[in-house]
């Protein structure tokens, strides 16, 4: 045989080994490019506008809007009528104030009586929250008629009205452990209890829990209690 041909044949094996290890090579590079590209961001934005075009997903997304909406409407109907703030009312306006609403909650106080302050504090942090129960107060020397009429003889008062019935109360701080640094959220349960307010949800907690973690009472800030 010839060595100079068993030479080039040699020759040409071992560079059609080379192109084929290249092709193979590219190959690999080709597959990982692909998927390299399915991965990418810009596929999956397609895939989430795809996921938007779900008529389930419209449909859910449909229900939670007109129920944000139908809540709305119903906080706006509530603070028409008085609701979401803590507010005075004369003796002339009880009546009409805890019949046009389902829940009140009134507290019968003395402008001079230190824990009527600290009762003020704990009620005007709840009002806000609670829309759906009308947060009032009257000044007990000023409403002699229904201080008679509803056997009020301690003060701070806090009547419990369901449907212009006055259906409990807290007198003094006998429910809030007697003391006077008891906490907006201890007050917020023993009316929760009592069927005057609603127990919120976690997620619409975390805000308000954080402010009302601590006492509203500022004693420092009080005037000494005449009690």
């Amino acid at each position: 045989m010839d060595p100079d041909a068993v030479k080039s044949t040699l020759s040409n094996l071992a560079f059609g080994n080379v192109l084929a290890a290249a092709a193979r090579d590219y190959k690999k590079e080709v597959i990982a490019n692909e998927k390299a590209q399915s991965s990418n961001p810009v596929n999956e934005e397609v895939d989430l506008d795809e996921l938007m075009d779900d008529p389930e997903l419209e449909k859910l997304h449909a229900d939670r809007i007109a129920a944000l909406k139908r809540e709305v409407e119903k906080r706006e109907a509530f603070k028409r009528q008085g609701h979401g703030e803590y507010r005075e009312v004369s003796e002339g306006d009880f009546l009409g104030e805890v019949t046009r609403s389902q829940k009140v909650i009134c507290h019968f106080y003395h402008k001079e009586f230190y824990r009527c302050k600290i009762m003020d504090k704990h009620l005007k942090s709840l009002a806000p929250r609670h829309v759906d129960t009308k947060f009032i107060r009257v000044d007990a020397e000023n409403a002699p008629f229904f201080v008679t009429k509803l056997a009020i003889k301690t003060l701070p008062c806090v009547l419990l009205f369901s449907k212009g019935v006055a259906i409990d109360r807290l007198v003094g701080f006998q429910d809030l452990g007697t003391k006077d640094d008891f906490t907006t959220t201890k007050l917020e349960n023993v009316l929760i209890k009592r069927g005057m307010l609603s127990k919120k949800k976690k997620e619409e907690d975390d805000e308000y829990q954080e402010s009302i973690r601590r006492s509203v009472r500022s004693s420092e800030n009080l005037d000494s209690d005449s009690d």
